[in-house]
């Protein structure tokens, strides 16, 4: 069975090699450590995801250095990952108790009522390559807790960090069988999607691959499936003074992690007074940005993207953008042909007719110009997706219009487009998501509702509707 070999995007260096999972195998012994792992009680499953906080907190610069080699990102923005991946345990506690608890209900005849949650059995886990820990973590860590086995499948392009990532979980004490990792490309994601014996699916990617799945379960109602997909996500930047504040709110949004968020801001949509000054000082400050490898000196802004073929389509889609039409602003260039490192593209497509709603998956951002509130907010919802979208205004009475109109789970003020807490739901509607939202909302996908009318004694009589005997 062929290998699968994770590279270092910044240097082209091997950094892990593995063979390619047995799905059936896995799903198996996922199968045979469910029962014995809902079977323990909640407290002992939660207090194991704590030793696993603890095991992740303990191996963190390991951990840190893993995934920034892995992905490209900076060293800093990799630690601010692993340290998600530590808060999540007691977020997913908390959110469990809220969302998931036991409950007991007042019900007639001296009976009474109770809820409870069952956790599905096992569930398969598809995790991205732009947060290779912390967006799985985010699915496995409440599907555990909830009583669930686990197969995660990690992206081809980071197999290390899930295989890490699994380490970590069977150190702190989940046991082997309830947590398996599953390493391989494409064709074993598809095997694991179909297998007869996973009770649902988690999957955080593109939208093209989520509308696949959705059309896979269409026919499997009794399996749950959550998708977390991506977006074509608006910024609008009006009626504000503050210009230099409104560019780092749009640089933010667009070029951290080198755009490779669901979150990030695709399109910037500004009032038409201000563009021209705002274009200018946004350029400025794009200019001013650090491409570099993860452990430069000094730290870089944002790293390369994930391969040479990401760079290569992104660079394409630069080009075809000027080619239907569009202006740039800033160019986006490949400063190392050999290496997938690439410099922001800025490019105004105002005049373009029939823009692109797709979700270009880097750090390119496209402008639109509109003179009126009411047109920017029909050009905000002027997309399949609905993930994320974010006003820059110091009007209130704007910000209540915006929110009113927006069509997004995730719609923000004078805050970037990404950055979402984990406290909170996350998800999306449209292309973005099937209303299954991720985040502190996990537990509800994690666990199904059980509720018993239930009495001490049996009794019951029929007071009406029979025969005389």
């Amino acid at each position: 069975m062929a290998d699968v070999i994770s590279y270092e995007p910044a240097t082209g260096a091997e950094l892990w090699r593995g063979e390619k999972g047995d799905v059936d195998l896995e799903v198996a012994t996922a199968r045979d450590g469910f029962m014995p792992w809902a079977s323990r009680s909640l407290a002992f499953r939660i207090e194991t995801l704590r030793r696993f906080a603890n095991v992740v907190r303990q191996r963190a610069d390991a951990f840190t250095d893993l995934i920034a080699r892995e992905t490209g990102k900076p060293l800093w923005e990799a630690r601010t990952e692993v340290d998600s991946v530590i808060a999540k345990v007691d977020i997913s506690i908390t959110a469990y108790a809220e969302r998931t608890a036991q409950r007991r209900m007042d019900a007639p005849m001296n009976s009474r009522m109770a809820l409870r949650h069952k956790p599905h059995g096992v569930l398969a886990v598809l995790g991205p390559y732009n947060f290779p820990a912390h967006l799985p973590n985010g699915h496995i860590v409440p599907a555990l807790i909830a009583g669930n086995a686990v197969v995660f499948k990690p992206s081809e392009k980071t197999p290390a960090t899930g295989a890490f990532l699994v380490e970590c979980y069977h150190a702190a004490g989940v046991p082997e069988e309830a947590v398996r990792v599953l390493v391989g490309g494409p064709a074993e994601g598809k095997a694991l999607a179909a297998h007869p014996d996973i009770d649902g699916l988690l999957f955080t990617g593109s939208a093209r691959t989520g509308i696949a799945l959705n059309r896979q379960f269409a026919e499997m109602p009794e399996k749950i499936l959550a998708l977390e997909m991506g977006g074509n996500n608006p910024i609008v930047v009006w009626d504000t003074p503050d210009l230099h504040t409104a560019a780092v709110l749009v640089a933010q949004s667009a070029f951290t992690t080198a755009g490779q968020r669901c979150t990030a801001a695709r399109r910037l949509i500004v009032q038409e007074q201000l563009a021209d000054a705002l274009l200018a000082e946004l350029a400025r400050l794009t200019g001013r940005l650090i491409v570099g490898a993860p452990h430069d000196d000094p730290q870089p802004f944002m790293g390369p993207v994930i391969d040479n073929e990401t760079a290569d389509g992104l660079a394409e889609s630069f080009l075809a953008l000027l080619m239907k039409g569009g202006r740039p602003i800033r160019h986006m260039a490949r400063p190392d042909p050999a290496r997938p490192f690439v410099t922001p593209g800025i490019i105004d497509v105002t005049d373009m007719p029939g823009r692109p709603d797709v979700e270009l998956f880097g750090p390119l951002l496209q402008v639109i110009r509109i003179d009126d509130f009411d047109a920017a907010i029909a050009e905000a919802n002027n997309t399949r997706y609905g993930l994320s979208a974010s006003l820059v205004s110091q009007t209130p009475a704007l910000f209540d219009r915006f929110w009113a109109g927006a069509r997004a789970g995730i719609v923000n003020w004078n805050k970037p487009t990404n950055g979402a807490s984990s406290s909170a739901p996350f998800g999306g509607v449209g292309w973005s998501g099937n209303h299954r939202p991720s985040a502190y909302y996990a537990a509800d996908y994690c666990a199904y509702p059980v509720v018993s009318n239930e009495a001490d004694a049996a009794r019951a009589a029929i007071g009406i509707g029979l025969a005389d005997g």
